[in-house]
């Protein structure tokens, strides 16, 4: 059985890379677990994740995630409109998890770190998610 962060983690990527708009919106499938080095904006990438037991379910878990989108341009209408488009994909969240039951998937916020003007601009989708072990 894959860990439950492993398998929510894997879940969501697949729904994201599946998902048309977003991927044209990226210039291709540019949505990575850990971005390869050197990789060029734009695209999305998993950022810090959290797991605590979630007392009451069996094996459960409560997520606490981000998704980081990465853009060029120096303002934040890009990296919103991806954010936007993962939120999106992830509204009908994958029902079936390696070995887990995914019980929620929800935002939890954004993120808008201040910038410089100088190098790749960032914004940070936060998602908290519950999954327990699948019977």
């Amino acid at each position: 059985m894959t860990h439950p962060v492993l398998a929510l983690r894997a879940a969501m990527l697949a729904r994201l890379v599946a998902d048309a708009p977003l991927v044209a919106l990226l210039g291709g499938p540019h949505i990575h677990d850990t971005p390869p080095r050197g990789a060029e904006p734009p695209f999305v990438a998993f950022g810090e994740t959290t797991a605590r037991a979630w007392p009451g379910a069996p094996g459960g878990l409560r997520h606490t995630l981000t998704l980081v989108a990465w853009t060029r341009q120096s303002g934040d209408a890009e990296a919103l409109a991806m954010l936007e488009r993962c939120e999106a994909a992830l509204a009908d969240p994958p029902a079936a998890l390696d070995g887990h039951r995914l019980v929620l998937l929800a935002t939890a916020g954004v993120d808008l770190p201040r910038h410089s003007g100088q190098g790749p601009r960032r914004a940070v989708l936060r998602l908290t998610a519950l999954t327990e072990a699948a019977p």
